[in-house]
């Protein structure tokens, strides 16, 4: 087995620097100052440029969620259904009750927008055709539309409906 040579006492001494605990200790402690600085700069501009607010008001928004929830409650106790079609040139909408009778004497209203901008949104008012069947002029605009209508009985009773119509 062989040694390596050492360095002579000499050259230690006459250099000037001796590592000590205290060295290791001082390098160890500001390695992981610099990482902790770095970490909470990167979090201050993290949380400065989207601070995770969904919104600005959430209680309000929970709020509206809350009566959409009960909403949609109260109509599932109706047992209305609502089928809707575009045909050319207007929106037919036709709602039965839980038996299947039609519907008569509903106000309807309601808007067509595109899924994918708001650009060319369309407010449609329903009127009764037929017995239980609504329907709307709308222009004529081929491609998808989502229709969101709101149908309103004489006793108040809500109905809301969302579907998505194509116009060939």
């Amino acid at each position: 087995m062989t040694s390596l040579p050492m360095a002579p006492a000499a050259d230690v001494a006459a250099s000037g620097f001796r590592l000590t605990g205290w060295h290791v200790l001082a390098i160890i402690v500001a390695f992981f100052l610099v990482v902790i600085a770095v970490d909470t700069s990167f979090a201050v501009i993290a949380y400065r440029t989207h601070p995770g607010e969904v919104s600005v008001t959430p209680y309000e928004d929970g709020l509206v969620y809350d009566r959409e929830i009960r909403q949609m409650h109260a109509q599932e106790a109706l047992g209305w259904q609502a089928a809707a079609a575009a045909e050319p040139g207007r929106v037919v909408v036709q709602m039965r009750d839980r038996s299947g009778a039609p519907i008569r004497g509903l106000k309807i209203a309601g808007k067509l927008e595109r899924p994918a901008t708001e650009a060319g949104r369309l407010v449609a008012q329903f009127s009764e055709v037929s017995p239980g069947v609504y329907a709307s002029r709308v222009p004529a605009a081929p491609g998808a539309w989502d229709l969101s209508a709101e149908a309103v009985d004489g006793g108040g009773r809500v109905f809301k409906l969302e579907r998505r119509l194509t116009w060939r």
